[in-house]
């Protein structure tokens, strides 16, 4: 699994979407955690595993993470292939659309 794959697939949302990932994002726990590592290849990886299992997650930025959360926030959304949707506090929620979920999982924003 090489995180650079999925570069490509970067998703564009209106204000509105946003809107709607957020309040479906606001119940959710953290599926990942970077810390001292940073921005790692094995936490990239974990990310895109979650978000194809889930397409919206949330990730904790921890105190130890060497970059500033708002900066790790956009550089993890763009390394994984996903949109940023919020960053609040130390977490980041993260949403990739895909298709291969069953219907009945899928986000419809």
């Amino acid at each position: 699994m090489n995180p650079s794959e999925n570069q490509e697939s970067i998703v564009a949302l209106n204000s509105a979407q946003k809107k709607k990932l957020r309040s479906l994002g606001h119940h959710l726990e953290p599926m990942a955690y970077a810390g001292k590592e940073g921005l790692s290849l094995p936490l990239q990886q974990s990310v895109i595993a979650a978000l194809k299992a889930h397409e919206l997650i949330k990730v904790k930025i921890g105190q130890n993470c060497p970059t500033e959360r708002t900066a790790a926030g956009d550089q993890l959304a763009r390394l994984c292939g996903a949109a940023l949707i919020q960053v609040i506090g130390r977490m980041v929620l993260l949403y990739r659309p895909n298709n291969d979920l069953p219907r009945e999982k899928r986000i419809v924003v």
